[in-house]
């Protein structure tokens, strides 16, 4: 089954953005699950977890994912910002086990001009510290790779592997690939040998089956330019060949995959970019 969503406000409540997916028909969901602008927020009542669960039975049950919020900073050198770090992720991951959310997606954050290796392995370490204090067991963290600017880090999948290779808790750790963060860190999708070639290269340091989720948002930055900025699909420059190219690969039919690209109250714009994702696909003889 194809699942195709979006990213949601959860505005007016958690359960809000079920309604908005639905109204747009999709099958697959990406939240933040509290104010990402905030470090901490007010511990969830039952009643909101009751009717974000049953909102999403109400749905299908689709995937869903939370991301974590971008303040949060699990590479830092600086010890403060790392006890404040570890301390809102295991926040995060309690929230979506509490909801039910099987995936929590995070950026591994900026090494701050620090030693990238070291950086790493501090990600891999405060990750550990954040399974081990949010006592949860079932959700999965999904680390995303990042376009590469500035000190981020996970630019590269095999960034994104050594945090895997220096956790604890590997078994509890994914990959959610980001298309335009993958274009503007210099991964080719635009030809059949680039897209060969990047993918070959995940499975080679990562694996294939620690992708979990994708995002796919077409790139207003040149290849290699890092620069992250999300444009509607075919309106960037990864083009719909390259969607076509995605959705298309049989080794991604049952991967969620959700827009993060920007769009007003009426959804129009998922709409539009949903419905072309729907038409890029290859009918199966």
């Amino acid at each position: 089954m194809r699942y195709f969503g979006a990213h949601m406000s959860i505005a007016g409540g958690l359960d809000k953005a079920i309604e908005r997916i639905m109204r747009v028909n999709g099958t697959a969901l990406q939240i933040f699950s509290k104010n990402q602008r905030q470090w901490k927020s007010k511990p969830l009542e039952q009643k909101q977890i009751d009717a974000f669960i049953g909102a999403c039975k109400d749905w299908g049950d689709y995937p869903i994912a939370a991301h974590d919020s971008y303040l949060i900073n699990l590479g830092s050198p600086k010890e403060e910002g790392v006890e404040k770090s570890v301390a809102a992720f295991s926040h995060e991951l309690e929230r979506a086990e509490q909801l039910n959310i099987p995936y929590v997606v995070m950026h591994p954050g900026a090494h701050l001009g620090s030693n990238v290796d070291e950086a790493l392995e501090r990600v891999a370490k405060n990750l550990d510290r954040a399974f081990y204090d949010s006592r949860t067991e079932r959700v999965m963290v999904l680390l995303e790779n990042t376009a590469g600017q500035g000190t981020t880090l996970g630019r590269s999948f095999d960034e994104l592997a050594v945090v895997i290779q220096h956790s604890r808790n590997a078994d509890r750790l994914g990959v959610c690939v980001d298309t335009c963060h993958a274009y503007a860190a210099g991964y080719d999708l635009t030809t059949d040998e680039g897209y060969a070639a990047t993918f070959a290269e995940f499975e080679s340091t990562v694996g294939l089956s620690r992708l979990k989720f994708m995002h796919v948002n077409d790139s207003k930055g040149a290849l290699g330019s890092h620069l992250d900025r999300h444009d509607h699909i075919g309106h960037g420059l990864l083009g719909e060949e390259t969607f076509a190219r995605i959705v298309n690969d049989p080794r991604f039919i049952d991967l969620p995959m959700v827009l993060e690209t920007p769009k007003g109250e009426d959804l129009a714009e998922d709409v539009e970019n949903l419905n072309k994702l729907y038409g890029l696909i290859i009918a199966q003889v």
